[in-house]
């Protein structure tokens, strides 16, 4: 709101524990809003992959390598490429987290790097993050994350209130999402999640989640998390595989929410 001052780390009265959650912008914020807004089409900041050649998914597209495994995925690292290069801020967005270990023995999760990729492919946001806490574990072979990259990284808050402001109102696609929420201290309107661990026709036979890696592999054909993990693979992967089942997915929960209208009111 334009008349209250911007809170700082200093006089957040929730400092210890789960923060509030920022409802004002700074004017770099609100600059960053505005370009993602328009409907100006520029480049992804990332540099493209080598041109090899591309195959069609239903719902997106990757870069894949030619030569081909028996069990169907590519031969050496398949790397998702986005659907075209515009970079504006779509109704749906995946996002995906890195995590350091904190405490004593590092077993605690803390926000390292965020990303966020829009209903194409292109990252609209990736930031590093500055924990609150001194880092016991980087857990570099997994996060890929280093000492270097958090020396001038923003700070938590800061990330929490640009995270808070893009999703807001928006489909948010993610694997796990509940992770990658908790470290950032957020929550999401449930109605508006697509979390691919947690849809049916993407879990066991047992019922019981599975692994981004796998679900990759499998459905569409690209290797990932074969050595540190990448938040922008990651997310893409996750997106991907919504816009592969999105027809059936939303088809699904249209259902089910009819179904619930429809029941009598034991209310009355």
């Amino acid at each position: 709101m334009a008349g209250k001052r911007r809170r700082d780390d200093t006089d957040n009265p929730r400092r210890e524990g789960i923060p509030l959650i920022p409802t004002t912008l700074n004017p770099n914020w609100t600059q960053l809003k505005a370009k993602l807004n328009s409907h100006t089409r520029r480049r992804t900041h990332f540099k493209p992959e080598a041109k090899i050649t591309q195959v069609r998914v239903s719902g997106g597209e990757y870069s894949d390598n030619p030569e081909v495994t028996e069990d169907g995925t590519s031969s050496t690292l398949a790397s998702f490429k986005p659907v075209n290069d515009d970079c504006s801020l779509t109704g749906a967005v995946a996002m995906d987290c890195e995590m350091v270990g904190v405490g004593s023995d590092g077993s605690r999760n803390a926000l390292a790097r965020v990303t966020l990729v829009n209903a194409w492919g292109n990252a609209i946001y990736d930031e590093y993050v500055r924990p609150l806490e001194a880092v016991s574990d980087f857990r570099s072979n997994i996060s890929g994350v280093r000492a270097h990259h958090l020396k001038k990284a923003k700070d938590l808050w800061s990330v929490q209130k640009d995270v808070s402001e893009l999703i807001k109102g928006r489909i948010l696609v993610g694997h796990a999402l509940q992770n990658d929420l908790k470290v950032l201290f957020l929550s999401h309107p449930k109605k508006d999640i697509r979390d691919t661990s947690a849809y049916k026709p993407l879990r066991s036979k047992a019922g019981r989640p599975r692994a981004l890696r796998d679900l990759s592999a499998e459905i569409l054909g690209v290797k990932i998390q074969e050595k540190e993990h990448c938040s922008v693979e990651d997310a893409r992967a996750a997106l991907f595989l919504y816009r592969k089942f999105k027809k059936e997915w939303e088809k699904s929960i249209r259902e089910k929410r009819k179904k619930v209208s429809l029941q009598p009111n034991r209310a009355s």
